[in-house]
């Protein structure tokens, strides 16, 4: 015997679960979560993430100002700065776009300074798969070798340096694949979809930690110097003083530990 259904049940159940979708869709649109407005917000390279979380926690504890970090490739994080993009302020992983921020009026004038200087290497998560002197490269006995897409990266710009100073750059363009940001290419190592590739020094170094699998660390004579640079965005005094606190002393010993050189 078929019941009939009552006066007001819904026939369909998906259509329930799509009108309470539209409706929270509605909803966050029309009243928005706030923004706490203390919060720092803060652009940074990839490659310096590990380093900047060290520093935040030490900055945190002693001063109780919440930062929020939002890491990328330098080359993005300047098209997110120009559309608008609230960033208190940029630690970028040039020299490069610090300068044109500040050169065009987007940047507070003078706050233009250096953090840190990187170094590139090549890495492998296997052992003895890098030797010493990259001769790896040379030999050719891999599928894929990973870096940094070198017109959003700087370290992807310094490792097609070196690879065109070796002469090797055209040799084994079929061989490279690109990451977005040095994180997405050392992801690529790490998950074993590239037998090795050009990362930062500080991605596979951790204080207290020994380095896992092998590595080249090519003199620096092979590429520019990567003289990672931060500009201030917005004139607040909580940024100034996360800002003088990465100059401080204490800051630069955890950069350093990180694999980094300090000014």
């Amino acid at each position: 015997m078929r019941v009939p259904k009552r006066s007001g049940e819904t026939r369909d159940p998906l259509r329930v679960a799509l009108l309470l979708t539209i409706f929270l869709i509605l909803h966050l649109l029309l009243f928005p979560l706030p923004v706490r407005a203390d919060e720092l917000r803060v652009a940074v390279a990839s490659n310096f993430a590990g380093a900047m979380k060290a520093v935040v926690e030490r900055f945190e504890r002693r001063v109780g100002q919440p930062v929020r970090l939002l890491f990328g490739s330098t080359g993005k994080h300047y098209a997110q700065i120009h559309n608008g993009a609230p960033f208190d302020a940029f630690f970028a992983a040039d020299t490069e776009r610090p300068r044109r921020l500040e050169e065009e009026g987007v940047a507070l004038p003078g706050s233009r300074f250096t953090y840190a200087v990187g170094k590139l290497v090549l890495w492998s998560p296997r052992k003895d798969f890098v030797d010493e002197e990259g001769r790896v490269l040379q030999k050719g006995t891999f599928r894929h070798l990973a870096l940094a897409n070198p017109r959003l990266a700087p370290y992807g710009k310094a490792a097609e340096q070196l690879l065109r100073r070796r002469g090797l750059w055209e040799t084994l363009k079929r061989q490279i694949v690109r990451g977005e940001n040095i994180a997405q290419t050392f992801h690529f190592v790490k998950s074993g979809n590239a037998e090795l590739g050009f990362v930062a020094y500080s991605q596979i170094r951790a204080p207290g930690v020994p380095v896992q699998g092998s590595f080249w660390m090519p003199p620096q004579s092979l590429y520019r110097p990567i003289e990672q640079q931060a500009v201030l965005l917005r004139d607040r005094p909580v940024a100034r003083e996360f800002v003088a606190f990465l100059g401080s002393e204490e800051a630069r010993a955890i950069i350093r530990k990180f694999g980094y050189d300090t000014p």
